[in-house]
Formats: structure tokens, sequence, C-alpha cells
């Protein structure tokens, strides 16, 4: 399947307040409101480019900052079928396949934005369509997997009954 970068300016250390402004934190509460501000404070126009199926790129440790579930739900009602980066914060990186948000990690150094990029999971490559380039991507977790495949942890509950791996 084909998707398209997104790719931030400022490449490394996206806290979640860039992702999400902390202003919005009790003032919006639907996902989908949220969406329409991602990023706004570094880019005012950036929700409004993005498109279903897109790919996220930035650099290392994306998300830092702060534990707010609001980051990841906004992105992904955004429409992102994945996010790249070269390094997530922990907390950041389990809140999104919490939820079922797919996040991939491999060099993004040669990734620009509007790039078409095919991401294969299975076998741990991106492809960087225009530029002839084959990324690894670090392999995921049984467990993460198959969070994703489930709709993320609430989901994984409901189908199991509990954590069944």
């Amino acid at each position: 399947m084909k998707h398209f970068a997104r790719r931030l300016k400022i490449m490394d250390n996206i806290n979640t307040d860039y992702v999400i402004s902390g202003r919005y934190k009790f003032k919006i509460q639907d996902p989908k409101e949220l969406a329409k501000h991602i990023f706004e404070d570094l880019d005012p126009d950036f929700a409004s480019r993005v498109k279903r199926g897109d790919i996220l790129v930035a650099g290392e440790n994306f998300g830092c900052g702060s534990s707010r579930e609001q980051a990841p739900q906004a992105l992904k009602q955004a429409g992102f079928h994945a996010i790249v980066a070269k390094s997530y914060a922990r907390i950041f990186y389990r809140n999104a396949f919490n939820i079922g948000l797919l996040l991939v990690e491999c060099d993004t150094d040669f990734i620009d934005d509007g790039d078409e990029l095919e991401l294969d999971i299975g076998k741990g490559k991106l492809k960087v369509v225009g530029k002839g380039l084959i990324l690894d991507i670090k392999p995921l977790p049984f467990m993460m997997k198959r969070l994703l495949e489930d709709g993320g942890v609430i989901e994984h509950f409901r189908k199991h009954g509990g954590f069944k791996f």
C-alpha cells in the first residue's frame, strides 16, 4: 500500500505540546476536534494538509514531554497510517500502541515532505519510492503487533478477556 510522507520541519525532540497544544487539554475532549489542531504552534496549516493514510515522519525522541494521551489520539484521528521516527519517548510509544497507532523506527534523514512511501511491516522495510531507497525498520515486538491487530489495548481486552499473547 502506498502512503505519502508528511515531514515536520523541526525533526528532533517533538514534544506532545507541539503535537497538540496544552491549551486544548481541557477545552476540547473530542479527538476528532483535537486532530484539527495538530502541530499548529509549529505550522498552523499542517493539519489541513494531512490526508487519510499519510505517514508522519520525524526525527529522534518523538513524543517527549508528557504522558498526555491526547497526542497519539489526535494523530490517529487526523488520519495518519503510521508515524516513522528515529526514536520515541517511552510513554508516547506505549500510549500510541495502546490506542492502535502504528509507530515505526528507522533512519528518516532522507525522507522529505510529500515523498511516496511504501511500508511493509512483514518484511521490515520502508521504501521511499521516488528516490529508490529501501530502509530497514526496527522489528515490532510481538505484543505490539498483536495490539495493533486488535485495534489497541481496550479492543484486545474485549476480544480476549484480558492480556492474551
